[in-house]
């Protein structure tokens, strides 16, 4: 038996058979090129068809792990339009007359060794981004097709690193687990697999040896250890183990139907986000609540057109049949930054994260608009809806909506077809002038969710997909949750109530501080859902010294 220890990514434990995988190396030459415009042009048509191909992959990532997780193809793009990244390579083709593989590839080492050297493990996970980057722009220069392993049933993939690309693309029902040489859990490729549910550890260094092809072997996924044909001792402790861990998962699940109460008595709202059917479907296995968000404009992606009235009538009613009378909370599309299907037609901006998006676009193409709403409220009678308004600015935006719902209304009236008199309407609490503003809102809404996602970029000012936000932002939350504060303290003083659905909502550092600012809902994402509720149970807020102290530490 040979064990080879590493870094886990994704704590479970799968049997099966090495398999070594291998990428192209590329070929190139350092060549004084006579056209040097001619090259340019080739450089330019692969990064056209880079872009093209990153488009495609979001889309197939975000259908798979979830739109989070997709941004990691959002990032290559922006990476390969980078203007330092695209200027070294112009000048070397254009100015120092070289070939336009040799300009990528030097570029991209340069960029990568750069990254590498950083002494933030975040910022040299990236580097793997600037090389899975290159690599397409080279196969498409070199006009090299697209190879990935073909792979035995129960195959654990072992290579130097995978680049994201090739972990979404390989056929994930055969393979069992992950094994790097290189890598860091930081990586996009770790974050991938844990979240696909795949086993895997990175950085077991040159002990993974080839030698090993084909051999049969044990990954144990929670302390970092493959283990090369193991004994029947090590299989009987590694059986042992994960009957263990079966257990605790198991007891989590009997948590299913229970109450998120505090142990001394303080009850809190435990809800899903979901963008499509099957995290639906895990919502309801995971025993969710209620949906704390159902993200709608994903469903105009890969779409000539915005999907029609029926289309939406029956996905909505679909989510509302499936919780059985537990609150949906549907947000209206919220279209722009990094959100923009085709069909929506959208001209350029700058900056599109603080453009045209939320209930902006929807207002200014109410035709679009008004027909959703008219398949929220059909749909509203198969169960308790709610409707959420993403990124409101001021009150006035929520009076434009409820006249097109008057309006709406009557239509269906007209119509003879049936809504819900109790259909509840919130604002997305998302922009630091909704939080400003949020005591004039609370009038004239019946509840608020606060997207913490955007109001954190919005609030420090960075972008949370830039490589520098892990080092720059604070750690203590501090600005967040003074506004969180704010908002539910406004909310509750016009009797009504204010969650939380952005990724904060499932740090478990900081449940005790959400209680103890009385929000009254969590949303997660459904695999969250559990480990939420039980860390709500071992909390009891009884003694009031200790609260006033955790809030100071924050507040």
């Amino acid at each position: 038996m040979t064990s080879i220890k590493g870094r886990s990514v994704f704590g479970s434990i799968a049997r099966g058979k090495l398999t070594f995988y291998h990428r192209d190396e590329f070929i190139i030459n350092k060549i004084k090129v006579s056209d040097p415009e001619l090259e340019y042009k080739k450089y330019v048509k692969a990064k056209n068809a880079a872009l093209v191909e990153l488009g495609e992959l979001y889309d197939r990532a975000r259908l798979s792990v979830g739109e989070g997780d997709a941004q990691i193809f959002v990032i290559h793009q922006m990476l390969i339009t980078d203007e330092q990244y695209d200027s070294s390579i112009r000048t070397k083709i254009l100015d120092e007359h070289f070939n336009a593989d040799y300009a990528v590839a030097s570029t991209s080492r340069s960029f990568a060794e750069m990254l590498a050297q950083m002494d933030s493990e975040y910022m040299q996970s990236r580097a793997a981004d600037v090389k899975d980057v290159s690599n397409r722009l080279l196969r498409h220069i070199l006009n090299c097709a697209d190879k990935l392993p073909i792979l035995r049933e129960n195959a654990i993939i072992c290579t130097g690193d995978l680049m994201p690309s090739e972990t979404l693309l390989m056929d994930k029902t055969k393979i069992k687990g992950f094994c790097t040489r290189s890598g860091s859990v930081n990586s996009h490729t770790a974050i991938l697999a844990k979240n696909l549910g795949i086993p895997a550890i990175v950085n077991v260094g040159a002990e993974l040896s080839d030698e090993y092809e084909g051999k049969e072997a044990v990954l144990d996924g929670y302390s970092g250890t493959l283990y090369i044909e193991p004994d029947e001792h090590t299989l009987r402790q590694l059986e042992y183990k994960e009957a263990v861990e079966g257990r605790k998962k198991e007891l989590l699940t009997r948590l299913k139907g229970r109450k998120n109460i505090t142990r001394d008595g303080h009850e809190i709202k435990i809800y899903a986000n979901i963008l499509n059917s099957e995290e639906l479907e895990l919502a309801v296995k995971n025993d969710a609540g209620g949906i704390g968000l159902f993200r709608t404009e994903f469903m105009c992606f890969d779409r000539p057109a915005f999907p029609d009235e029926d289309f939406q009538f029956y996905t909505y009613r679909k989510a509302l049949e499936a919780m059985e009378g537990k609150e949906v909370i549907i947000g209206t599309y919220d279209i722009g930054a990094d959100k923009i299907p085709d069909c929506a037609d959208m001209s350029a901006e700058r900056n599109p994260s603080m453009g045209c998006r939320g209930i902006r676009f929807c207002l200014e193409r109410e035709s679009i608009f008004k027909t959703q709403l008219r398949a929220l409220y059909r749909a509203s009678v198969y169960g308790q809806l709610s409707i959420l308004l993403p990124m409101v600015i001021d009150v006035s935006e929520i009076l434009r909506v409820k006249e097109l719902i008057v309006q709406v209304k009557a239509e269906l009236i007209k119509e003879g077809k049936k809504f819900a008199d109790n259909v509840k309407l919130g604002a997305m609490i998302e922009t630091p002038a909704a939080v400003m503003t949020s005591d004039i809102i609370a009038k004239e809404v019946d509840f608020f969710n606060i997207g913490t996602n955007d109001l954190e970029q919005f609030t420090f000012a960075l972008d949370r997909q830039n490589p520098c936000y892990d080092r720059v932002s604070p750690k203590n939350h501090r600005a967040l949750l003074r506004m969180i504060k704010m908002v539910c303290d406004n909310a509750h003083a016009n009797g009504i109530k204010a969650g939380i659905c952005g990724e904060i909502a499932g740090d478990p550092t900081l449940t005790e501080i959400f209680l103890e600012l009385d929000v009254d809902m969590l949303s997660v994402v459904p695999s969250r859902v559990l480990p939420l509720r039980k860390a709500v149970r071992s909390i009891s807020l009884k003694d009031p010294k200790k609260a006033e102290n955790d809030l100071k530490l924050f507040l």
